[in-house]
């Protein structure tokens, strides 16, 4: 039983306008905050706290859930955590989206899969200080101790004299009680809700097509936008005209804002048909240089003799000086477009008296200051509802297309809602950085890996490299670097930033260091890990034995070198505060390889709801292995080649293979999962592939790699 101290300002009482009740609210602040003070009974509006738990008297319990769902699951897991210690009936659990409240709510967001790591604690108090107020109330009632009741399934039993009172029975008595001081929460031991399987919240809407997306949203009166923006990166308008577009039916106006035109009216079939009607001429900016060869860039850049150096242990240059063997590698990835299903959209409505925004926003407190510093105005001026996201990828992290929704409302004095086609999205977004690596390891007489080295060269990427992972902490001789390249193509956050492709560079590289030391790969990072524990090498940031942990059971569920006719590769990683170990399979089929499994395990720590995990750990191997397999954005002239499916290609359903996953059963606190199981899932692929056909992968997209020619994906095959 783990004992939680809770202050005034992590919770606070209401009495229910209509019908009695209990409403807590509970914060997401630090406890080491001002104190909150009691609400009176009936009050419209709470101020100080930041999301609530209430509980009705027809025994409906309502989470308001604040940080916005793109599908992974958070408007689900929340509520779970809550219902748990609160002892609730989960079938009368109601969830409701929140709007944007930053008064109320911290880190209203959805990215670097923390949303649940970051409120884990907070929500079992609000569910353990609930459920203590409503036994006290069944206690006052019965005049008998509170230490003789408990709280079972939306009800408090005193099972000595054989009777019970539901939730909602006891809501209005319970928000007379004082608060504790401190609560008590549930051992792990006792959890009836949490790690077991349960449904979306939003299934039964998404099936029967309830309005739920940015896309569904609707308001009378509304005005619909598309905008046409310069097709190459680096132009700007010169002029336009818009006289056989304003001419269309339906069409309300055609106005240049910034360096985009716009085309307004009252239906999108209409200004699909005007926006091709108009008549633009660009010009380049002077100021920005034309998009470059990339592959000759980053040749030029590798050999720069100026880097920014990022991590450095030891002697490398006598390392490598005195190696036995060196291995030295080089691996490069295309910019990625996010393509989430839903295209961006978003709708605005700014009035004299403030703006009103609507729509699907990864960081809504982002996306409201920027609309505020554009019209120059407070913040709290302005509104923000969430809708559902339809996928995010990391593109819903920005606010461009929020901004634009705003500037055009004002502009044309009317709720506007700008929508993006997928050819907009893919020919004027934002991507996944180009990337190149170049590798090198030392190895000694003996086969141990004595030094190592990573350069990265980035297209607006920052830093490519994540100096302080593993094999970090564990070779005595050490040099990571970086350098980046400014580039007018816009770049942004793409699932699992950086390691998305780092980590197929990293463990292919080690999967071929391995076996040019003549030592299994796997056994090859445990011995690599037993170093790092026993004699660490600077700073280690990833957890060794959690590490070592999935290995093994990855190895173990695989039965990793055990199986006739079927060719292993192995890939290990660390992001997000997870670890993910993976076992991908190839057969040879007709001659030709064949992905047939991947075998996944996972330590996230305690895992919330079983089938939402399992589904974010396969969605994020399908993703890894699809855009590893098919995703390249080209670009010529400034202009990206792909602008829709038909030239973009993406993993199909009868492509993906059979995917078993494990997870490690420590009991430590949730640590995320949105995105840590994509980026090992590359270099497992890989990996087998080479064990299956000899042939070593280094360039994304793998199809269109000479050695990879009939390769063929799926179960079914």
């Amino acid at each position: 039983m783990e004992t939680i101290r809770t202050s005034r300002r992590d919770f606070i009482k209401l009495s229910v306008a209509a019908g009695g009740g209990l409403v807590l609210g509970f914060n997401w602040s630090d406890t080491e905050a001002a104190g909150i003070a009691l609400v009176p009974a009936g009050a419209s509006d709470a101020v100080n706290f930041n999301s609530y738990l209430a509980i009705s008297p027809n025994d409906i319990v309502t989470i308001f859930s604040p940080n916005p769902e793109l599908g992974q699951n958070i408007k689900t897991s929340f509520p779970m955590i809550v219902a748990e210690e609160l002892e609730a009936d989960w079938s009368k659990v109601n969830v409701v989206q929140a709007a944007l409240d930053t008064k109320k709510f911290e880190r209203q967001l959805t990215g670097g899969s923390g949303a649940i790591p970051h409120s884990w604690e907070r929500l079992r108090k609000a569910g353990a200080t609930a459920k203590y107020l409503l036994i006290e109330a069944a206690a006052k009632r019965w005049g008998v101790s509170s230490a003789t009741l408990v709280a079972e399934n939306g009800r408090v039993w005193d099972k000595a004299n054989n009777r019970s009172l539901t939730f909602g029975e006891l809501a209005s008595e319970a928000s007379q009680i004082s608060l504790p001081a401190e609560v008590k929460l549930k051992d792990r031991k006792d959890f009836k809700i949490i790690g077991k399987p349960i449904r979306n919240v939003d299934n039964q809407a998404m099936l029967s097509g309830k309005p739920l997306y940015g896309l569904d949203f609707y308001r009378e009166g509304m005005l619909t936008a598309m905008i046409q923006r310069p097709r190459s990166f680096g132009m700007k308008v010169k002029s336009f005209d818009g006289t056989a577009a304003k001419a269309v039916p339906g069409i309300v106006d055609v106005i240049q804002f910034k360096n985009n035109v716009a085309v307004i009216g009252k239906n999108t079939w209409s200004i699909i048909k005007a926006r091709k009607l108009l008549k633009i001429e660009y010009e380049k900016e002077a100021a920005i240089e034309s998009t470059p060869d990339h592959d000759a860039l980053f040749r030029k850049l590798l050999d720069a003799k100026e880097a920014t150096v990022r991590r450095k242990d030891g002697d490398v240059d006598t390392a490598f000086s005195g190696a036995a063997k060196v291995i030295k590698r080089e691996y490069q990835c295309p910019f990625l477009p996010h393509n989430p299903m839903e295209p961006m959209n978003f709708f605005a409505h700014v009035r004299p008296d403030g703006v009103e925004l609507v729509g699907p926003s990864q960081t809504p407190d982002m996306a409201r200051n920027e609309v505020a510093k554009l019209l120059g105005i407070a913040p709290d001026k302005i509104t923000l509802e969430l809708t559902r996201l339809g996928g995010g990828f990391g593109r819903r992290l920005k606010a461009d297309y929020v901004v634009e929704a705003a500037e055009l409302s004002s502009l044309v004095k009317a709720p506007v809602k700008v929508i993006w086609t997928r050819e907009d999205d893919m020919g004027g977004g934002s991507y996944r950085p180009a990337v190149r690596y170049r590798f090198e390891a030392a190895l000694d007489k003996d086969g141990n890996l004595i030094g190592y080295k990573l350069r990265g060269v980035g297209i607006n990427s920052g830093n490519p490299t994540r100096e302080h992972n593993f094999p970090s902490g564990a070779v005595d001789h050490l040099l990571i670097d970086s350098i980046e390249h400014q580039s007018p193509i816009t770049t942004g956050a793409w699932r699992a930033p950086i390691t998305n492709f780092l980590a197929f560079a990293e463990q292919a590289f080690l999967d071929e260091v391995a076996v040019e030391a003549k030592k299994d790969p796997v056994q090859f990072r445990l011995d690599l890990l037993d170093r790092g524990k026993k004699s660490p090498v600077g700073e280690i940031r990833y957890d060794i034995d959690r590490m070592k942990t999935v290995i093994q059971l990855a190895a173990e569920k695989a039965q990793w070198g055990k199986k006739k006719n079927v060719a292993q590769g192995f890939s290990v990683y660390f992001s997000h505060r997870s670890y993910v170990a993976q076992v991908a399979e190839v057969e040879i089929k007709g001659g030709k390889p064949a992905v047939k499994r991947i075998i996944a395990a996972s330590d996230c720590g305690i895992v919330v709801n079983k089938s939402g995990a399992e589904q974010q750990v396969r969605g994020g191997i399908v993703d890894g292995m699809g855009h590893a397999f098919f995703g390249n954005l080209t670009f010529k002239d400034g202009a990206a080649e792909q602008l829709n499916f038909n030239s973009f290609r993406l993993i199909r359903f009868k492509e993906v293979p059979e995917i078993d996953v494990h997870f490690v059963d420590n009991g430590i606190d949730p640590t995320g999962l949105g995105e840590p199981a994509l980026p090992p899932t590359g270099g497992a692929i890989a990996n087998a592939l080479f064990k299956a056909t000899g042939k070593r992968l280094y360039n994304q997209p793998f199809n269109k790699q000479p050695d990879l020619e009939g390769v063929s994906l799926g179960r079914s095959i």
